[in-house]
């Protein structure tokens, strides 16, 4: 933690609890005072009924829905302009509800922005504009407890000339409000439990190491470290584990809170261009590069990592601070083992001959390499990605 003076960015308002999604219409309404809500989610979230009631309800108390449910899990430049071109033709929408895992979410927030506002979207992802103003009001509803972009000012969109997944970053971008419901997560499948829960933990773990961390998130940094660390097993074995389920996106959402007010660092970096040429899912990327990256960071950050151990409930008793930073890396290790992560890249189709474009496309993300806690060349970056091979 380097920064004298810090600060907290939130939703506007935060909803939370088994049944909360009934509090929707309310919200809709009485809160916002809409007419016309325009709700973005995927086909995996429509065909899991999870749509349908909150959409009913609406327009049951008389406002005007339009649903885009053809999100893709990693929506590029020409999936959120195909989605614009729907949402322009469906007529001025005054509010926006993301359903869904962070693809949705992420889409649903950029929307609301470039309804508002005549912005060009790969002008944002290139840095040559920036968002003037605050969009239309926004709602977010996630299905999986992960990506924390609920509480976040993030929008990342892949951009598939580059290869590499690009984030619009500004506060103008951070929801309204906020509906945790973990009956919405129950049919979520283990092995999806298993990819977003481990990308909610890096989200902690990161911007409780990050060079940009503050007291603010250190706080909520530990206490999703330690949701996380004590259901994450119990929600993939048995996911109509309410209580689980519910530490699980509380968890998620606090590391959302960690990210807008720290940062996330290497893990994330690396992970871009992974996404970004091969495909793999955001969540399972993250969670094999992990032990490595906190393994490479443990040094000379022996303190924080014990403290992310105790908080991990191991029993640190006894031990160093380097000890219980090295029991904290192995603990990592076993929980992807014990939760089917698998430890190498090879079922990617990745090998030696894409060391060299995962370097390159990694090392262009300095925005979350200057957060590192050590400093990572590329020499490391290709040492790391080689152990994985």
């Amino acid at each position: 933690m380097s920064a004298s003076t810090y600060a907290i960015l939130n939703p506007g308002r935060v909803i939370g609890g088994a049944g909360s999604i009934g509090q929707l219409t309310e919200l809709a309404q009485g809160f916002f005072g809409a007419r016309h809500v325009l709700v973005v989610s995927d086909k995996g979230v429509a065909a899991a009924g999870l749509v349908q009631g909150p959409c009913a309800a609406l327009e049951a108390a008389g406002l005007r829905v339009t649903l885009i449910d053809s999100t893709p899990p990693e929506p590029d430049v020409r999936d959120v302009e195909a989605i614009m071109e729907r949402a322009h033709a469906a007529g001025g929408p005054d509010l926006v509800v993301g359903i869904g895992g962070g693809s949705a979410m992420d889409v649903a927030k950029i929307v609301a922005v470039l309804l508002a506002h005549e912005l060009d979207l790969r002008e944002l992802l290139t840095k040559k504009a920036e968002i003037p103003q605050r969009g239309l009001p926004t709602v977010m509803v996630p299905t999986t407890a992960g990506t924390g972009s609920e509480a976040t000012p993030n929008s990342i969109i892949l951009v598939p000339e580059d290869e590499l997944k690009v984030g619009i970053v500004s506060a103008r971008l951070m929801p309204d409000a906020v509906i945790l419901d973990p009956q919405l997560t129950l049919t979520l499948p283990p092995a999806v439990t298993a990819s977003t829960g481990m990308d909610a933990l890096t989200h902690a773990i990161e911007c409780y190491c990050s060079k940009k961390g503050t007291p603010f998130s250190d706080l909520y940094a530990l206490e999703a470290i330690r949701l996380i660390a004590r259901s994450i097993r119990r929600a993939v074995s048995d996911g109509r584990d309410v209580a689980a389920r519910e530490d699980m996106l509380m968890g998620a959402y606090w590391g959302g809170v960690c990210i807008a007010t720290s940062s996330t660092t290497a893990v994330h970096a690396l992970a871009y261009p992974l996404g970004g040429k091969y495909r793999m899912p955001h969540g399972l990327s993250n969670a094999i590069l992990l032990p490595s990256v906190m393994a490479f960071n443990l040094v000379g950050n022996e303190q924080r990592f014990a403290a992310m151990a105790r908080a991990m409930g191991l029993d640190t008793e006894g031990l160093s601070d380097a000890e219980a930073g090295t029991a904290f890396v192995e603990e990592l290790k076993r929980l992807n083992a014990d939760l089917g992560v698998p430890a190498h890249l090879g079922g990617w189709g990745i090998d030696e001959t894409h060391l060299d474009g995962l370097v390159e496309g990694a090392a262009k993300v300095t925005r979350l390499l200057d957060n590192n806690p050590r400093p990572m060349s590329r020499d490391d970056m290709r040492a790391l990605y080689a152990a994985l091979l």
